[in-house]
């Protein structure tokens, strides 16, 4: 089985303890071969700050559950991470709820003669990802994406700071 569909086999077991414990998933990442690394992501999902206590927990629990499935047959390292300030843009719905921030995007394959996109995320449009590459707004499909993450920026750190004063 390819890293990719373990990763999202691992995905489907291990979200409903993770969400069952107040957390949303963001992503699930296998890699590395013979030295072999698992990477859960996850945030609070009610907006809380994620800590390493968090962390900790969601490993645990995670750990507990893989003991009993047994999806990756051969040795790995479990990590647990928050997505951090350049947090990578997985699902459709992220972009929507990150609309107004920059954003780089490679896609899978050519688009224009080009693979990597960088501008201000705009929301979707049914299947479609809308940028804004310096005035011009381009239409991405969100299943041709190999991978995306927002851009830190002064912008971003400001707004960061603005909606944890009025927290």
């Amino acid at each position: 089985m390819s890293e990719d569909l373990l990763a999202e086999r691992v995905e489907q077991l291990v979200t409903p303890t993770i969400e069952g414990m107040g957390f949303n998933v963001v992503r699930v990442s296998l890699s590395g071969g013979n030295n072999a690394v698992l990477q859960i992501m996850a945030e609070p999902s009610d907006g809380r700050e994620m800590t390493v206590d968090h962390c900790a927990s969601i490993s645990r629990a995670v750990s507990a559950v893989l003991d009993v499935e047994d999806p990756i047959q051969s040795a790995y390292s479990l990590e647990v991470s928050s997505p951090g300030l350049d947090r990578p843009l997985v699902r459709l719905g992220d972009y929507d709820r990150f609309a107004g921030f920059d954003a780089k995007i490679e896609m899978k394959s050519l688009i224009d003669g080009r693979r990597k996109f960088r501008g201000r995320v705009e929301g979707t449009d049914g299947a479609d990802v809308l940028i804004d590459m310096d005035g011009e707004q381009v239409r991405l499909e969100h299943a041709a994406i190999a991978k995306a993450k927002l851009i830190i920026t002064d912008e971003m750190l400001a707004k960061l700071e603005e909606e944890k004063a009025h927290e």
